[in-house]
């Protein structure tokens, strides 16, 4: 089993629908993902009402941005980066968060005589193309690492990764949660930046930072998110011991808002299932209640 979050078959089909024009197909888009997206803005201590209105602006976003999706991520994951800016313009507030940045040039001013030449266009495009080069060798590279170490069933490392370089925690404080030492941490880390910026090679003008661009990649990408699928059974609790507590580390140690928000979207479901069911036996039974005879 390997549940990186890629593009499903499933996922294409609506996309191609869509993109024709089929409201079904974006009904059913809307009706698959609604539900998590809803509980991510909730877990971000976020009003009924106000959570809603994110989520219906997120899709209207990635109406508008349709023809420009590359398929490079799950259309979960998509969504979830478009959810995640509305959040964070929510409470940032663009009017305000201009106000302060006025605040801040007007109180200390570039001296003319330092400033640096405003960059030409080419200059822009360029960097902008060296940028999604690295991008996309660097997201290849971890999505590789990852499938590796899961089809290894390697669940130390793979908690190592995601401490590292998605939630950036201290070489100390990893060797703590991993009952390992920090040596090993440091070896590890150092052995895996070598390995990735190989991936994008010398020629790169980016090639000598590569940690914006990891945690870019990790914010967009999510390689080591577990596939719905994954989480439904550990929701069900019928994963294998290993893999149920490494998604557990995911979820309630690493902290991953958005595999929190799927997984209580999938509890939610099986709450209201179990009610339909209920309803249902009720209903099919009521005949036959009454005395015995």
């Amino acid at each position: 089993m390997n549940p990186m979050s890629d593009l499903t078959d499933a996922d294409r089909y609506l996309l191609t629908q869509i993109r024709a024009g089929d409201a079904d197909a974006w009904s059913q888009l809307v009706e698959r993902y609604q539900g998590r997206l809803l509980a991510f803005a909730k877990s971000r201590q976020i009003k009924q009402a106000d959570a809603e209105d994110l989520v219906q602006d997120s899709f209207l976003h990635f109406l508008k941005a349709l023809p420009n999706f590359k398929a490079q991520s799950s259309l979960e994951t998509y969504l979830f980066v478009i959810l995640r800016r509305q959040v964070i313009d929510h409470f940032r507030g663009r009017q305000t968060h201009l106000c302060r940045l006025t605040e801040s040039l007007d109180a200390h001013p570039i001296p003319s005589a330092i400033a640096a030449p405003d960059p030409t266009a080419s200059t822009y495009v360029r960097r902008d193309e060296d940028r999604q080069h690295d991008t996309a060798l660097l997201t290849t590279a971890l999505k590789q690492l990852t499938a590796r170490l899961q089809d290894q069933l390697d669940f130390q490392n793979l908690k190592l990764l995601e401490l590292l370089f998605y939630a950036q925690v201290r070489n100390k404080h990893i060797a703590s949660m991993l009952d390992t030492d920090e040596q090993s941490v440091a070896l590890q880390k150092h052995r895996w930046v070598q390995q990735l910026r190989k991936s994008i090679g010398n020629v790169s003008s980016t090639a000598d930072s590569i940690d914006p661009i990891l945690t870019e990649v990790w914010e967009t990408q999510r390689p080591t998110c577990p596939k719905r699928m994954t989480l439904g059974a550990y929701v069900l609790g019928t994963l294998d011991k290993p893999w149920h507590d490494y998604i557990d580390f995911h979820l309630n140690r690493l902290g991953c808002a958005f595999c929190q928000a799927s997984a209580d979207d999938l509890q939610r479901q099986q709450q209201v299932d179990a009610t339909s069911l209920r309803r249902r036996i009720l209903q099919s039974s009521i005949g036959f209640l009454g005395p015995a005879r």
